[in-house]
């Protein structure tokens, strides 16, 4: 169970995060718990922001991809590959600045299980969409 935080905010701010949890579906406590968990993740990992999607939210790399991407794209290869590679090999493979790879193995280093669990439900759709695709071909004698 948390704690009761109380704070001021001006008439905007409490306009705007009204907004934001009528479209989210929402309680204000509830959009404002998700914000000031981010931001402070943010604060802690610069380079860092979240993005909304179909599947949630998710923190990505500011104008780069998803944080799961890089720790994907950075698992890649073989083994020898992943010991032999410079962070400045990975971050070319991956598309980004060293900077920004260290930002998303940073956040990865802290947050590991939140990245494991969106790999591991990625897998899970691919493989469902995968079997759905494999029944239709079977059905249609292909």
């Amino acid at each position: 169970m948390g704690q009761h935080l109380s704070l001021r905010v001006g008439d905007d701010v409490l306009g705007r995060l009204d907004a934001q949890s009528r479209r989210s579906g929402r309680s204000r406590s509830w959009v404002a718990r998700r914000l000031l968990e981010e931001g402070l993740r943010m604060e802690q990992h610069p380079g860092i922001v979240f993005r909304s999607g179909p599947g949630g939210r998710r923190a990505g790399l500011i104008g780069g991809p998803d944080v799961w991407e890089v720790v994907r794209a950075v698992r890649a290869g073989t083994e020898a590959e992943q010991v032999a590679a410079t962070r400045d090999d990975l971050a070319e493979r991956v598309g980004v600045t060293p900077d920004l790879l260290g930002a998303a193995l940073g956040y990865y280093a802290e947050h590991r299980d939140e990245i494991d669990d969106w790999l591991r439900r990625l897998d899970e759709e691919a493989a469902r969409a995968e079997a759905a695709w494999r029944g239709e071909r079977e059905l249609l004698g292909r």
